[in-house]
Formats: structure tokens, C-alpha cells, sequence
């Protein structure tokens, strides 16, 4: 329940207002996340939206297997509710944001090391050759999913990153109905800087 409820505090709302005077959710795309600290305030003040939305998924995972030393079951509860918070804020009436941010900060505080690493992998992946961003950001879990299920990973580690994949799915919903296109990125930057030199 903690974790749900450090989750669901909009610190990229409240930043916005705090800060800046604003209400992020009139940029861009109308989410209550860092990126849209960015279009209204720049990158200083986005950065720092960036940070407590990661920060936002670490303490109580952390506390959970490093302190209280919880089952595997356990932890992977505390963090899947860090994310549910985010992806579906009370204080925002259920509209959270996206959640990637958060999803980072609970992935890199678990104790399966691998997990982040192949989420990162997946999702730059996904960065290099496909072209809109919510497929991109999909590739993450569905990879990593794979890849836990046919090393012999646990259970629990499975579920977890199924779940994840759910409530990404979920957030990116409208995004996701557009078929994905791919594109080599790094050849597009490289003609770019050659077109511009």
C-alpha cells in the first residue's frame, strides 16, 4: 500500500506547478510525466522531474528485500503496486501517467540484476529500429519477458514482467494502435549530420 501511494504522487504535476507556473498535462501529449516537464519548462527542470519519477520506484522495493528481506512474491507485489500507483494516481482520478519512469526505478532496485539489463537492451533496441515510441517502449518488457521465461527464471520473475507488460499496454493504449514501422535510426542520424556538414 505504501508503494502505491509513493507511486501515485504526480511529483511531475506538482513540480510543474510549483516550479514553473504550469500545468504540464497542456503540452504535448497531455501526460502528467517528465517528458512533458520538458516541453514546458526545459531540460534542467525536466531532469529533475525525470529523477523523482524513477526515485519514486526505489525506496520501498528497496526496503522490501534489502531490509525486511521479504519473498520473492512479496517484492515483486511491492513493486508491481509502485507502478499501478503511477499508471493509475488517485490524486489525478485514476489518470496516471505512462510510467516508464518508475517502471526503471523499480527495476533497477530488484535484486534480479538481469532484468534491467535486458529491459534496457530490448527498449534500445527498439529505439534503433522502430519508429513510434510506444512500440519502443513495449519492446522492453516483451523481451525481457521472453528471455525470462526460456532461462530458466522464476515464476514469479515472469509474472512480474508480464504484469508489466499489461499496464504499459495499458497506458499506451491509443499509441498502439498504430502498426509499428521500422527504421533504421543510426543510418537517418548518419545522412542527417552528412546533409548538414
Amino acid at each position: 500500500m505504501a508503494a502505491f501511494c509513493l507511486g501515485a504522487c504526480p511529483f511531475s504535476v506538482w513540480l510543474g506547478q510549483w516550479l514553473l507556473g504550469k500545468d504540464i498535462r497542456d503540452y504535448g501529449d497531455g501526460n502528467p510525466g517528465a517528458a512533458n516537464v520538458f516541453r514546458a519548462g526545459g531540460r534542467k527542470s525536466g531532469c529533475f522531474a525525470l529523477i523523482l519519477d524513477i526515485s519514486k520506484g526505489i525506496p520501498f522495493v528497496a526496503l522490501a528485500h534489502s531490509f525486511f528481506r521479504l519473498p520473492e512474491v512479496a517484492v515483486m507485489v511491492v513493486a508491481v503496486s509502485a507502478i499501478l500507483g503511477s499508471a493509475f494516481s488517485p490524486l489525478l482520478r485514476f489518470r496516471g501517467g505512462k510510467s516508464v519512469a518508475i517502471t526503471f526505478g523499480v527495476l533497477i532496485t530488484l535484486p534480479q540484476h538481469e532484468i534491467p539489463i535486458t529491459f534496457a537492451i530490448f527498449m534500445f533496441l527498439g529505439f534503433l529500429f522502430i519508429e513510434i515510441d510506444a512500440w519502443t517502449v513495449m519492446l522492453g518488457p516483451t523481451g525481457s519477458s521472453i528471455y525470462l521465461a526460456t532461462t530458466g527464471a522464476s515464476y514469479w520473475e515472469v509474472l512480474f514482467m508480464l504484469s508489466v507488460l499489461v499496464i504499459l499496454a495499458a497506458k499506451h493504449h491509443d499509441e498502439l494502435k498504430t502498426i509499428p514501422k521500422c527504421k533504421v535510426k543510426p543510418i537517418n542520424w548518419l545522412r542527417s549530420r552528412r546533409y548538414k556538414t
